[in-house]
């Protein structure tokens, strides 16, 4: 008889150690499911914002041609100017390409100034300039425009130029010069990305001409649209973005502090 009672308190004893430890297993998986679906939650969100943030901003796509050539000069001097400035085209660090023969070129002062500033632009090859001429007095820094239109100047097709902009701190000592220039190319838009184009809406072609690899004309469709609406961040950010995005960090950093 105690033979069997002492069996049967085995018996209870061990159910009741099984027990406790398929409960405690239970509960360690419960836990590691909770941080695993966490985790998973968290990695998410993390895509989730960093697809938002792609979707927010263009991404330029340098073009695959290879085409030599970049940025020149460029600088910053005090000497002569009301106050310290830097002087820089807006252009990548290659010869960037246009759709338009006659597009918009972009430079940034980082001081306004009264001294004159001219502009130069060049066939690549050619002995002398397209035209030379001297830009409107600055209304303030920043970022400027140039409308070749307006200068009389058309590109030929498939040819690239040089273009220039100079603030002439001494006309009698002109190698004293703050200069900045950079490449351009106009390459009609294939059909393809012409058909591409008309079926995007305004606020995203930006982005398509910037995966393109289209420079000039990315930078000319954002500055409109920030044109339209100057005191729409979302806007400065993207050209921001394209300006980070071919090192003119500067450029970027002075548009957005300036943003009214």
């Amino acid at each position: 008889m105690r033979l069997r009672k002492g069996w049967i308190l085995t018996v209870f004893l061990v159910a009741a150690a099984s027990m406790v430890l398929t409960s405690g297993t239970a509960g360690a998986q419960g836990t590691g499911t909770g941080q695993g679906a966490a985790a998973g939650s968290a990695g998410t969100g993390a895509d989730q914002k960093k697809t938002t943030v792609a979707d927010s901003t263009p991404v330029y796509k340098p073009p695959l041609r290879g085409s030599p050539g970049g940025r020149v000069g460029g600088g910053t001097r005090g000497a002569s100017l009301e106050a310290t400035a830097s002087l820089s085209v807006l252009v990548p660090d290659h010869v960037g390409i246009t759709l338009q023969s006659q597009p918009h070129l972009y430079w940034f002062i980082s001081k306004k100034t009264t001294q004159p500033v001219e502009f130069t632009i060049t066939e690549k090859d050619a002995v002398k300039p397209l035209l030379e001429a001297r830009l409107k007095p600055l209304e303030k820094a920043g970022i400027q425009r140039i409308r070749l239109a307006d200068l009389g100047v058309q590109l030929r097709q498939n040819v690239p130029y040089k273009w220039f902009v100079a603030v002439v701190t001494d006309p009698s000592h002109r190698s004293r010069d703050i200069l900045s220039g950079g490449m351009i190319e106009f390459l009609p838009a294939s059909s393809d990305l012409s058909a591409k184009l008309g079926r995007t809406p305004k606020a995203k072609q930006p982005f398509v001409l910037a995966e393109e690899g289209i420079w000039y004309d990315a930078l000319a469709a954002v500055s409109d649209r920030i044109d339209a609406a100057p005191k729409d961040l979302s806007l400065r950010k993207q050209r921001a973005a394209l300006l980070n995005q071919v090192g003119l960090n500067e450029a970027a950093q002075f548009d957005l502090k300036e943003a009214p």
